[in-house]
């Protein structure tokens, strides 16, 4: 009885002006525990009590509500949950829970080891159980999902192939064609997409494939993009439609690997935009339905050829887009997408025009990250490595720190960009390494999916500012397993 009373009690926030002030005088700890704070950078000027809790310290100390504790034995990181484990298990951590206990916490990546330690620290993870994001990561349970939403996917069967022979027959079944994209259920894209149209390309492949429940599609003329959006009680808002920037040679070491977006009011031909948010926003419903709900990415394929718009992948987190989208959402639409998936998990209730909040992201400039791997097959140690901060290129094309910068505020005209490191000096660098991303005005990415000259300089730039020598032959290094969508931010 008296909990029913506590909760008549309770204001239900009626509106942006009033969701707006609640947050900023929001005092339950929220910690962003991530291994830098770049997928929410400047989300702590909206929310009071919001902390970043980083294993990188990407700002030399400089960020007032960046918080890395000291470092202290551990093994060998080998994923992304290894480093959430690590963070909220150190007794610095521990320390900061209990001073201030009912602090919810936030992850990219975690796994039920993450939610046990957090429970221990008297802190509740908020975002969707770990058991549900695994179920929803799978291709295809995307696909089903996908299907029961009205929401489709490109031309597809799924089935099982253990040889070039039952393959074919498995795309006969479903009029595929021969030139084939074969998925696997779990794995970002750029690792677990196969294209096959010969036995030649099946035996490279093979390995990866056999013994696994396959989505088999055919292969379509098209356009790759992400869309972040967010489930909510009052029904799913959508972020800014981008597109990919993918498997440049230069940037990444991974063939049709994920290395930046492109988000711009142009890229896509007319109505494209609106059947993307029209998708996102159905498949978003079926995940509250689903027990999901706060932010999850949707990529996205545009069939170049129709203009169709079909499912891709669902990643049921934060993303690689979700820094461009916490910018926009917030410069141009002054309220960032992220705010409604704190409001699903603080104990708040509260309503909104839902038409109001999404007319605010739809007009906004370009811009592009970059997100900046190491592409030689080498492992060194990194004796030196560019600052976090605002750079430019001057007239002979070379990057050029210019200041200090904790926000992508703090850009000036299109010349500059802000870049933010991840791996420093004393870290080791290795093929396929995050070495750190770029966001700039601009795009970086022409309208026939080439590297502007303007990308190529940047990346050149700040990969030059990179120093590193050879290990010595008597010393190991375990190299963490590859994680090629950005997940190391």
């Amino acid at each position: 009885m008296a909990d029913n009373r506590k909760r008549a009690r309770k204001k239900k926030l009626k509106g942006l002006s009033e969701i707006f002030s609640f947050l900023r005088k929001n005092t339950t700890p929220i910690y962003v525990v991530t291994p830098t704070p770049y997928s929410l950078l400047g989300l702590d000027q909206w929310v009071g009590g919001l902390e970043f809790i980083n294993y990188f310290d990407i700002f030399d100390g400089r960020h007032p509500r960046a918080f890395v504790p000291t470092k202290i034995n551990h093994s060998e990181f080998q994923s992304m949950e290894d480093v959430a484990n690590y963070l909220v298990s150190h007794p610095q951590f521990l320390e900061k829970s209990a001073a201030k206990p009912g602090g919810k916490a936030i992850f990219v990546m975690f796994d039920e080891e993450t939610e046990r330690l957090c429970g221990e620290a008297g802190v509740e993870v908020a975002l969707a159980p770990a058991v549900l994001r695994e179920r929803l990561d799978s291709k295809i349970v995307t696909t089903q999902l996908g299907n029961e939403a009205g929401v489709a996917s490109a031309p597809n069967v799924m089935g099982y192939a253990d040889s070039y022979e039952e393959l074919t027959k498995l795309a006969n079944s479903a009029n595929l064609g021969k030139d084939l994209v074969v998925q696997t259920p779990y794995g970002d894209s750029g690792r677990t997409t196969f294209f096959i149209k010969s036995r030649k390309d099946w035996d490279r492949y093979s390995a990866k494939i056999v013994d696994q429940q396959l989505k088999v599609m055919k292969r379509l003329n098209h356009l790759p993009g992400a869309v972040e959006g967010c489930a909510t009680r009052h029904g799913t808002l959508v972020g800014p439609v981008m597109t990919d920037i993918t498997g440049f040679t230069e940037i990444t070491p991974y063939k049709g690997g994920w290395c930046g977006n492109d988000a711009s009011p142009t890229l896509l031909p007319d109505g494209v935009p609106e059947k993307v948010r029209e998708m996102v926003k159905k498949f978003g419903d079926r995940l509250y339905k689903e027990g999901y709900k706060g932010v999850f990415c949707l990529d996205f394929l545009l069939d170049t050829d129709t203009d169709e718009v079909y499912l891709g992948e669902l990643n049921p987190r934060l993303s690689g887009v979700t820094p461009p989208t916490n910018l926009i959402t917030s410069t141009y639409g002054g309220c960032p997408l992220f705010l409604f998936h704190l409001l699903e998990y603080l104990d708040v209730d509260y309503e909104i025009d839902v038409a109001e909040v999404q007319a605010r992201w739809k007009h906004y400039d370009h811009w592009t990250q970059l997100v900046l791997k190491q592409t030689e097959d080498k492992v060194e140690l990194i004796t030196e490595a560019p600052q976090s901060g605002i750079w430019k290129l001057n007239e002979a094309g070379e990057a050029e720190f210019m200041r200090p910068g904790l926000n992508i505020t703090a850009l000036g005209d299109e010349n500059e960009a802000f870049y933010l490191r991840v791996y420093s000096a004393g870290d080791y660098c290795y093929h396929g390494a995050d070495l750190g991303c770029l966001l700039a005005r601009g795009r970086m990415q022409t309208d026939k999916r080439n590297l502007t000259k303007r990308a190529k300089l940047w990346n050149a730039g700040i990969k030059a500012h990179f120093k590193s020598i050879p290990i010595p032959p008597a010393e190991t290094v375990s190299i963490p397993e590859d994680v090629s969508d950005g997940k190391w931010f």
